[in-house]
């Protein structure tokens, strides 16, 4: 038998690997990058809420735009490129900067700097710290009381110190990390850190202390050329009320909601596009989305390891290489796309009442309910798996942990994702696109639980291959059923409305719940609390659809022919497939 190979359709293929190929670097480790710049859950799950919507009015906004104006392939080239812009952009944007307050203490002899109370002590990080065997370098800014510190016993520093109110003065410390260790706090209520302070120094000049003051302390701000040191004894985030303040976190929200539109709408067009050069066989589409799988696949997996090897020695994770891979293929996407030879051909006379009739029919409304309850269960998955990972690496004192969590998303990709994007057309075929929406509901519930359960992350990987019922199955349904509903001429404004309704309701709504779950909770039980309610919804599911089997009134519809295939699909009566060669 000899294959045979659709040349019109080998660019889109090019476009799948190569887009998915410049996100799969960098959209996985967002959330863990914005945590390294001390968010917390709260205000991660607030960023992820915030996306979506931009996206929800992104997709339908331009695709009825690119419908409207038959301009489909320019808004999808220019898509690309914003995407790689604001991507490069991100890794450019400010730091958000921490303020950390410490001790400075004097006792039998010997300087040393204590955490400030109320913040949680990261004892993996102190193990860190330690085993490094190195001086770091700390700048402090410290409050100078005239016979209330140390410091003041210098002769250098009485001037400063004898004024009526408090000045401060600025030093250098260096810490011998080796010597770092935990002990009650000053008032003997609670365990701190403390950090010998093994000479200090103003101005490079050593001071001269009078060591035969009993004890001594005062409060200073300090920054140590260490970062796991300005971790440790910051508690490694900053005040949520503060962060809404500060121009760094509105520039980073500012880049990610641009690459998030440019996603959005690169995705949606071009689907929209790929459904219109297949024709009447939109079961094909996961031949070609397959490819998407296979770019992010590899380029996630290989991401994650290359960050552990350039992160080595550094005092945090180094994500330079991902971004510049992903600048650099979403410039190549961009370059094949132009080759897609397409014209669109199809029109509607009225977008907006054609697609507005669909929305009253009762099974279209069960189709975008069931996409809201998988988007909800996808935003605790993309922006909070990879943060349980890391929380459970840690309780379990794991290293490696970015190239275990590369190899997680490669699983999830390439074992995944991957062959049921391959399967997607001979599943849907076999048992209709409604059973396989209660499939993904009941995967979902299963795998979040299981995830509860599992102490060890590297016993996650198994679990990654259901990442092809929960996505990979689950995205070749939505966008065929999405496909095969649309009025002619609305393509892309079905595609970008089903789109909007899975990410900009469903995936904002879990990003959000599943952050401030997260703070009240912790991770375990927020996943062990997603997966009963997934499989609650598959229930739910199951028995809307039974009802609406057996309703023996006649389908009301604007587009009989449409909603036709759908309801023969729903009782597995799809109409068959061409038993000839697929061309791929």
């Amino acid at each position: 038998m000899r294959y045979q190979i659709n040349k019109a359709l080998v660019p889109m293929k090019a476009h799948y690997f190569l887009f998915n190929a410049g996100t799969g670097p960098i959209v996985p480790y967002l959330s863990i990058y914005a945590k390294q710049l001390g968010f917390s859950s709260v205000i991660v799950g607030l960023i992820y809420t915030i996306l979506p919507v931009f996206g929800m009015v992104a997709k339908p906004v331009f695709g009825t735009i690119a419908d409207r104006f038959h301009c489909q392939k320019i808004i999808f080239l220019v898509a690309q490129l914003v995407t790689a812009v604001a991507f490069l952009s991100i890794f450019y944007s400010p730091k958000v900067p921490q303020d950390i307050q410490v001790r400075l203490i004097y006792q039998n002899g010997s300087l040393s700097l204590q955490n400030k109370a109320g913040i949680s002590i990261d004892s993996s990080l102190v193990d860190k710290i330690s085993s490094k065997k190195l001086f770091a370098a700390c700048q402090l800014d410290c409050a100078l009381y005239s016979g209330e510190t140390v410091l003041c016993t210098d002769g250098s520093l009485s001037e400063l110190c004898n004024q009526s109110t408090p000045n401060t003065a600025s030093f250098t410390g260096l810490i011998p990390t080796s010597k770092i260790y935990l002990a009650p706090d000053y008032s003997g209520s609670d365990v701190a850190v403390y950090l010998p302070v093994g000479n200090i120094t103003q101005d490079g000049r050593g001071l001269n202390l009078n060591v035969g003051l009993a004890s001594s302390k005062t409060s200073c701000d300090m920054k140590c050329n260490d970062n796991d040191i300005n971790l440790l004894m910051s508690g490694n985030q900053i005040s949520d009320a503060d962060v809404y303040r500060m121009y760094q976190f509105w520039v980073f929200l500012t880049l990610m909601i641009v690459a998030w539109i440019g996603q959005a709408v690169t995705v949606s067009i071009g689907d929209a596009i790929c459904f219109e050069l297949l024709g009447d066989k939109p079961n094909r589409y996961g031949y070609q989305r397959m490819f998407g799988a296979l770019g992010w696949g590899i380029l996630s997996s290989v991401s994650g390891i290359v960050v552990d090897i350039v992160s080595k020695d550094k005092a945090e994770d180094d994500y330079s290489v991902c971004f510049y891979l992903a600048a650099g293929f979403l410039v190549l996407d961009f370059l094949a796309s132009i080759n897609i030879k397409y014209k669109q051909t199809k029109v509607s006379t009225n977008i907006l009442r054609d697609v507005r009739k669909l929305l009253v029919e009762v099974r279209i409304v069960v189709f975008l309910t069931w996409c809201i309850a998988v988007g909800m269960c996808t935003g605790l998955m993309w922006q909070f798996l990879l943060w349980l990972v890391e929380d459970r690496a840690k309780s379990q004192n794991l290293s490696n942990v970015k190239t275990l969590q590369g190899v997680i998303m490669g699983v999830q990709c390439l074992g995944g994702e991957l062959p049921f994007f391959f399967l997607s057309g001979k599943i849907l075929k076999k048992i209709g696109h409604v059973s396989s929406m209660s499939v993904v509901l009941a995967a979902l519930g299963v795998r979040f639980i299981l995830y509860s359960v599992i102490p060890n992350p590297w016993y996650f990987i198994p679990l990654e291959f259901s990442n092809g019922l929960t996505f990979g199955l689950f995205y070749a349904c939505m966008a065929s059923y999405a496909s095969i509903i649309a009025p002619p001429g609305t393509e892309a404004t079905m595609q970008g409305l089903v789109g909007a309704v899975f990410e900009g309701v469903g995936v904002s709504l879990g990003s959000f719940l599943a952050g401030l779950a997260w703070n009240d909770v912790g991770g375990q039980k927020t996943f062990l609390f997603f997966g009963v309610g997934a499989l609650t919804a598959c229930a739910v599911h199951f028995v809307a659809q039974r009802l609406l089997r057996s309703q023996d009134a006649s389908i009301r519809a604007p587009r009989k022919d449409s909603l036709q295939k759908i309801r023969l699909d729903d009782q597995k009566q799809l109409t068959s497939v061409e038993d000839s060669l697929i061309s791929k």
